[in-house]
């Protein structure tokens, strides 16, 4: 049994720098931001802790968020670059793996693997967000669709490594693309680049909060990580799991994580 968000100590979160959280079903409950977790985000930014959401959502909702959210960047498309808004010159900056040619003819190998997946996996259907992307490929299986078996689930990633591709499972979305990235390398190489940190080395100074096995890597790799309670659907299905869980699911859990590391830190 995973402990309890509640059974973390005074001592770990008064360590605490900052907060990485995954976005769909983490941060939103049924697709929807509720003001319960959007507050309890300004309360973690106003404690004086970082914050940085790690999604697969795309690039269009990650320039939206750098602007409007009170966040301090934002790592998106499961790794692929990561945003942030310069303060000093009020100005959007971003930071891509890879330039705009290789993306270019990556998201040219992407339409191949999006016909076959669409024409072979009954019920598929690409998800609502993919004109927004700039380096994967998304199939919504549950968001947008009638949520599809594991059996279809599975067969959309076979497609997809078929390829050489490389993919992963949100609560909503399969996930592929083409390079030897994640959200974990990417998140490394933000903190490197905009913190002057080695995560390697101060990985204990962070939370990861996620709820589904996409955010499996960040759960092995954060000692702290934690869990809405939804994390608990794909239990059986994961190897890693996080050192703690919520006992709210999605917002509502991640409020509840925001609160106990807030009064925890204060105390």
């Amino acid at each position: 049994m995973i402990p309890s968000i509640q059974s973390i100590t005074a001592e770990i979160a008064k360590n605490l720098s900052g907060v990485f959280f995954d976005i769909d079903d983490t941060f939103t409950s049924f697709g929807k931001i509720r003001a319960v977790a959007y507050n309890s985000l300004w309360a973690l930014k106003d404690s004086g802790l970082r914050v940085v959401p790690i999604t697969g959502r795309p690039a269009g909702w990650c320039d939206h968020i750098s602007r409007m959210w009170p966040v301090d960047g934002i790592v998106g498309e499961n790794g692929a670059f990561y945003f942030w808004l310069d303060e000093g010159e009020r100005k959007l900056k971003k930071r891509f793996l890879d330039p705009e040619d290789i993306r270019a003819e990556k998201r040219q190998r992407l339409t191949r693997i999006r016909d076959e997946i669409l024409a072979s996996v009954k019920g598929t259907a690409l998800a609502s967000d993919q004109l927004y992307r700039e380096t994967d490929l998304a199939i919504d299986y549950s968001e947008d669709v009638k949520p599809l078996n594991q059996t279809s689930i599975d067969r959309i990633c076979q497609i997809f490594k078929k390829h050489g591709a490389r993919c992963k499972v949100s609560s909503i979305h399969v996930n592929g693309w083409f390079g030897d990235y994640d959200k974990l390398g990417m998140t490394e190489t933000f903190v490197q680049e905009r913190w002057g940190l080695n995560l390697d080395e101060t990985k204990e100074r962070f939370l990861f909060c996620g709820d589904s096995p996409n955010d499996e890597p960040m759960f092995q790799y954060f000692p702290h990580a934690a869990g809405v309670k939804n994390i608990l659907n794909f239990a059986g299905r994961m190897k890693y799991l996080p050192a703690f869980v919520a006992s709210r699911e999605g917002g509502e859990g991640f409020a509840e994580i925001a609160e106990v590391i807030i009064r925890r830190k204060s105390a």
